[in-house]
């Protein structure tokens, strides 16, 4: 799989992220498990480097029945 690097700010959450990458605030379970060596808080110290997962149109992540109706 293919990543991009991400160098987090102070204050950032695993939400915003996956909002700013994704489009989707609920996909950050790919970008917390792409990162074990993080700890999950609430939000993110500045300076870290996150790797983002890119995930293909038939990634399990993006499966349609996951999806909200209004974006379906």
């Amino acid at each position: 799989m293919d990543y991009l690097e991400h160098i987090t700010s102070a204050g950032e959450r695993w939400d915003t992220l996956a909002w700013e990458y994704y489009g989707d605030a609920t996909l950050m379970s790919p970008i917390i498990e792409a990162n074990p060596q993080l700890r999950i808080l609430p939000t993110l110290s500045a300076g870290l480097s996150v790797k983002i997962p890119i995930l293909e149109d038939d990634d399990p992540a993006l499966a349609e029945e996951d999806l909200p109706p209004w974006k379906r």
